[in-house]
């Protein structure tokens, strides 16, 4: 009898601390409700329909809009684009943040300025950045006029309207504008490393070179996967600075599918097939974060559940 007692009041208190906790959650629950799964739903229905935004949801064609953008070869184009992006920034704006990190997470003066430098360009806001970038690079503006006066004017070319530049100019800016979240990202996880470790490690006989491969480098790989993870998500999403900077072109040339989602919905009005557009990379950023998080980062989550 005193052990049922026991449990019905255990009971009791788990079920007013989840009723408490659950008041607590539940404005930011309802926000989230509102402005993140009801869009979501929305933007399921109707992509199941061809709909110009003004008329009546009547007209349903079910999957047709999805075949519709797997056979667009401009969609298709996207895709490759975006891929370019997260290929060139895991093979260069992560391994140049890390350099810099590594280098900046050493005693000598001045690096809280160069901190300060670094990081800058990832709290100006992307409209602006592209804005400037597009000045910069555009004929006539300061890059030419750089290049003009050490006597380069052959080296100038238009960065921007050339088919064959334009994806390498834009990831120039990407990574201007974001390698700073990333260098500060990774320093903060070094300066969590024990400096024993490192210092146990030179005593052993290991280089810098050895004691960053086999101690820094191990021990960094939590924050390592988490930057490696925002990277790849960053660079599926990219819209802001593609638009302001290019529209997707010349010639579609710069295309991305928040880009081509962006202007078959709202600049063509072809609110249904943007949908499902918007869909199809909402999934592949979904599928994609469960299985970055199942099968890279399953260990980094395991330790925090287990010692957090």
């Amino acid at each position: 009898m005193a052990i049922a007692v026991g449990s019905r009041s255990r009971f009791s208190r788990n079920l007013r601390a989840w009723g408490g906790a659950g008041l607590f959650m539940l404005p930011a629950l309802a926000l989230y409700a509102v402005f993140v799964l009801f869009p979501i739903v929305q933007a399921a229905r109707f992509s199941l329909f061809d709909w110009n935004g003004l008329k009546a949801l009547d007209h349903f064609v079910g999957p047709a809009n999805f075949g519709r953008a797997q056979a667009d070869p401009v969609f298709l184009g996207a895709v490759g684009h975006n891929l370019f992006i997260v290929v060139m920034s895991l093979a260069i704006q992560i391994p140049f943040a890390l350099g810099l990190a590594l280098l900046l997470n050493r005693n000598f003066r001045g690096r809280a300025i160069l901190r300060l430098i670094f990081f800058a360009p990832y709290v100006i806001a992307e409209v602006i950045t592209a804005i400037v970038w597009s000045l910069i690079l555009q004929p006539n503006g300061l890059a030419d006029h750089f290049l003009t006066t050490f006597g380069l004017e052959g080296a100038y070319s238009p960065w921007l309207a050339d088919r064959g530049t334009v994806l390498i100019a834009l990831f120039f800016i990407i990574t201007w504008k974001y390698f700073g979240f990333h260098m500060i990202l990774l320093l903060a996880g070094l300066q969590n490393i024990p400096r024993e470790v490192e210092d146990a490690a030179a005593i052993d006989g290991a280089s810098r070179w050895q004691a960053i491969r086999y101690v820094t480098l191990p021990l960094l790989g939590p924050t390592l996967r988490v930057s490696v993870f925002l990277s790849i998500i960053g660079s599926i999403q990219l819209f802001d600075l593609v638009w302001v900077t290019t529209r997707g072109g010349p010639v579609n040339a710069s295309n991305t599918m928040a880009v081509y989602m962006f202007d078959r919905g709202f600049v063509r009005f072809q609110f249904g097939f943007g949908s499902a557009v918007a869909v199809i990379l909402f999934l592949l950023c979904f599928v994609l974060a469960l299985a970055y998080q199942r099968w890279v980062m399953r260990r980094d989550l395991e330790g925090a559940t287990t010692y957090g």
